[in-house]
């Protein structure tokens, strides 16, 4: 049976997918060693020696200009000039002058300012910003290369947030701007708008206040990919029924032509808005989720396909947990033309829509598209199909992430990882995809990663950079954002109070060691045939591939002789390669491992069990035991063919060697208590049978006077043997006899035939007046007992006692046969060929039958 459970459960062993388990860094940058690095803390004053603060918002990368938003400013460095310090070329000075309106409004005096939360560019020439203007939010447009101001300042009123920590994103597709927001002062109502379009184009908006629609969002990234206009939030999951507030990632889109509804439903409303669930689990009997969506690349090529990748974490209030999922836009798409959600009431569950009640135009449909492609405007649309959009904006089914697992997991660490940024043509052929990840302690984590799912290369944790420096910045080290600069081998890390400029690799210290550089694994590091490490640099001549090798492609590095010193020079600390360090074992292996085993403690545990129920058995085994129902009616029969005493002519006597205990006064006392569990007695047909079988079943060896406290004759026997009868009269058996605080010790003894004329009159053992019976006493303290076990007799009126040979031995047997030894006097034993002298005898209760 164990056999047939382990065949069964080999397959789940090896269909069982373990959870991974976090990437160890082959190399770590010292904490005092990113002081080298370039970086910008903002302007300065007081002649050089304080500064006002950063207050970092956002950045982007225009062409070769890095544009940096702030309190009060925006910041424009030149990424080419900007190698050895950063330091701005321009800068746009925006002060509110609503600061005596803010103070009155109760609010932070922090919030006072004007924080530049919008910086998008409209078109090739032009630069959309919008700030919080001290709780009053503003735009602006500004030339794109002097920062001039173009036009008036307009009303930034669901275009921007009204205070810095709430979020906010915007994009221009098709001449409109798309924003994201709260617009109100309370934040308590969230919207998705259109504006900015021009005539022809209404502005759009979501539902206000329906939180089947928008449940306190949190926005991150929006992108424009074909007719569409993506949004990626988190929210509180309406869907979801159980206790407390779950989080959720979302994605949602709207079409770029969508015209509002008609003047009876979703008038001046979105009728396109619809949005699904992004499901970023660990895979398994029970998926772990990470939920909450913390930042978002834009539209990516990988493996030929459109893409996103994030950053997701767990819960706020559950275990610190950190995963890197992709997502494909077809899949995305694939998941909007599914099955809808819905709650028939507040009290019921969410349950697929069936697809017969489906209107048709299907509801989401662009018109002039698909299924609506006969309508030229949103506004034509029928009102069960705007009915149904406006209650039914949720998908059932959820967007699967690319190989249905997290690309990277990291749960080991208390920290969280807070940006994302991509790289998908890393290396000198452009096929790498290198991943930088910023964490909440201020650390940034370099991992060469593989999004084929059948792919031998697994990922790795090529560098662990401590980039936050307390000599450089202050305040919080969480990363806030994260720019890649490759045509400068560059990436840009940004912190509340100041932003670094860290190098894309370190491959100089590996300069003339080539097991060092290979053993690196970067895709930035290449090996010149020229011997020395180099890094893929815009600079590097392309004629020079013809003679490199490359380190990401060297998959099995140095051994273990690779110098994992720190160098001095380059603050590179190499650690042991992370996939030997796994030392992974094939599920064969393992299953063969877990079978062994399990059959070795099944041997172990049978052999156990065995020697301790046999223990058990030995001990609890008494000798009277042995004699079955088969012996007794044997001895019933030898009971009534010899009707007289004198009939007897031999008997067979057993003796065994006496042993000589140590009676105490205490045992002697309980000794003369009655019986505890008195047995049940087998009837005698009269008197002469009684005397018969007394007289085949007992014979005395000595008839010395026993001490005892009681005057009683009956306890002057010194020694009594006892033997019975089991099997066929002529068989030989095992005597027993009883003495004080000891076990019973059996012996084997050969019979002998002694003459009738050898044996002494024995006693009757019932006395009879006038035809009644009478009850004997066990002792002086036990009283008549007779009427609590005397059974019915037929036949005859004598009284007997006699052991049951149907039940087996009390528990309390030992005890019994040492309290009726210890009335033996310690006096040596006589010669067993000596016939026993008179003495007159009471049953012994241990013996009697």
């Amino acid at each position: 049976m164990a056999m047939v459970s382990l065949a069964w459960l080999l397959p789940a062993i090896a269909a069982a997918t373990p959870f991974p388990s976090d990437l160890q860094p082959i190399s770590v940058v010292r904490l005092e060693d990113s002081h080298r690095c370039p970086s910008f803390q903002g302007l300065v004053f007081n002649n050089g020696t304080e500064r006002l603060g950063l207050d970092y918002q956002r950045m982007i990368r225009i062409q070769h200009m890095l544009y940096i938003a702030a309190r009060d400013h925006v910041f424009v460095v030149n990424l080419t000039t900007a190698v050895d310090k950063i330091i701005p070329q321009q800068i746009l000075t925006w002060r509110s002058t609503d600061v005596s309106k803010c103070a009155v409004r109760g609010r932070n005096s922090d919030e006072c300012y004007n924080y530049i939360k919008v910086l998008v560019p409209r078109n090739d020439e032009t630069l959309f910003a919008c700030g919080t203007n001290a709780l009053n939010p503003a735009c602006r447009n500004y030339r794109l290369r002097t920062l001039e101001q173009v036009g008036q300042e307009l009303l930034g009123q669901a275009r921007c947030p009204f205070e810095s920590r709430q979020s906010n994103v915007g994009v221009f597709a098709g001449g409109h701007f798309y924003s994201a927001t709260v617009t109100d002062f309370q934040a308590s109502d969230a919207v998705i708008y259109r504006s900015l379009g021009g005539e022809g184009r209404p502005v759009l908006r979501t539902v206000k206040y329906d939180s089947k629609w928008l449940r306190e969002p949190h926005f991150l990234h929006a992108v424009e990919y074909g007719n569409y206009v993506y949004f990626f939030f988190s929210e509180i999951a309406v869907e979801h029924t159980g206790a407390g507030k779950v989080v959720y990632s979302r994605v949602a889109r709207v079409c770029k032509n969508d015209s509002g509804g008609s003047s009876r439903v979703l008038d001046r409303h979105w009728t396109s808005f619809l949005k699904a669930r992004l499901n970023c689990s660990v895979p398994g009997d029970t998926f772990f989720y990470f939920d909450v969506l913390q930042s978002l690349t834009s539209v990516l090529q990988i493996n030929q396909r459109p893409a996103v990748v994030g950053v997701f974490t767990t819960q706020t209030n559950s275990i610190p947990g950190s995963a890197v999922c992709g997502f494909y836009l077809d899949d995305i798409e694939r998941v909007f033309n599914g099955k809808f959600k819905e709650q028939k009431n507040s009290d019921s569950m969410w349950t697929p829509v069936p697809e017969e009640h489906v209107p048709e135009p299907r509801p989401g449909s662009c018109a002039g598209e698909g299924s609506a492609s006969s309508y030229s405007s949103s506004v034509q649309f029928p009102d069960s199909v705007l009915s149904f959009i406006k209650t039914h904006p949720l998908m059932d089914e959820s967007v699967s992430a690319i190989n249905s697992q997290p690309l990277i997991t990291s749960t080991a660490s208390r920290y969280k990882l807070t940006q994302i940024v991509v790289d998908t043509a890393a290396g000198p052929h452009k096929n790498r995809s290198v991943v930088f990840l910023g964490s909440e302690d201020g650390r940034v984590l370099k991992i060469l990663t593989s999004t084929q799912a059948n792919s031998s290369r697994s990922s790795r944790l090529l560098e662990d950079l401590h980039v936050f420096s307390p000599t450089q910045c202050s305040g919080e080290r969480t990363v806030l954002g994260l720019e890649l600069d490759k045509e400068h081998h560059a990436l840009f890390v940004a912190f509340s109070s100041c932003i670094i400029r860290v190098p894309l690799s370190r491959c100089a210290p590996h300069t003339t060691c080539k097991r060092r550089c290979l053993h690196t694994h970067d895709p930035y590091c290449i090996w010149l045939r020229t011997g020395r490490c180099a890094d893929v640099a815009p600079g590097f001549n392309s004629t020079d591939l013809f003679y490199i090798c490359v380190c990401s492609d060297v998959m099995s590095a140095a051994g273990s002789d690779v110098n994992s010193a720190v160098d001095s020079a380059s603050g590179v600390k190499q650690l042991p390669d992370a996939a030997a360090l796994s030392g992974g074992f094939h599920v064969t292996l393992l299953a063969a491992c877990v079978l062994v085993a399990f059959l070795l403690g099944a041997v172990v545990s049978g052999l156990l069990v065995s020697c301790y129920c046999g223990q058990r058995s030995h001990q609890s085994q008494e000798p009277e035991a042995s004699l079955s129902l088969t012996s007794l009616a044997t001895l019933n029969r030898l009971v009534d063919t010899r009707p007289d005493k004198n009939d007897l002519t031999s008997s067979q006597t057993y003796s065994s060697e006496p042993v000589k205990p140590h009676v105490t006064e205490d045992e002697e006392f309980v000794s003369d208590l009655p019986t505890p569990d008195p047995t049940p007695e087998l009837p005698i047909k009269n008197l002469k049978a009684l005397n018969s079988q007394w007289e085949r079943s007992h014979t005395f060896n000595s008839n010395q006077t026993l001490p005892s406290r009681h005057d009683d004759d009956a306890f002057k026997c010194t020694h009594m043997t006892a033997s019975l009868l089991a099997g066929d009269s002529g068989s030989s058996h095992t005597p027993t006899s009883h003495h004080s605080c000891l076990k019973e010790t059996p012996e084997t003894s050969t019979p002998r035939q002694i003459p009738l004329q050898t044996l002494p009159e024995r006693q009757l053992l019932i006395k009879i007046d006038d035809g009644v019976s009478t009850a004997r006493q066990h002792s002086f303290h036990s009283g008549n007992i007779y009427e609590l076990h005397r059974p019915l007799i037929v036949g005859g009126s004598c009284l007997t006692r006699q052991h049951s040979y149907s039940e087996p031995p009390p528990l309390q047997r030992a005890a019994i046969i040492r309290r009726t030894a210890s009335l033996k006097p310690q006096i040596p034993p006589k010669p067993t060929n000596i016939p026993p002298k008179h003495c007159p005898r009471t049953p012994n209760t241990a013996t009697d039958l």
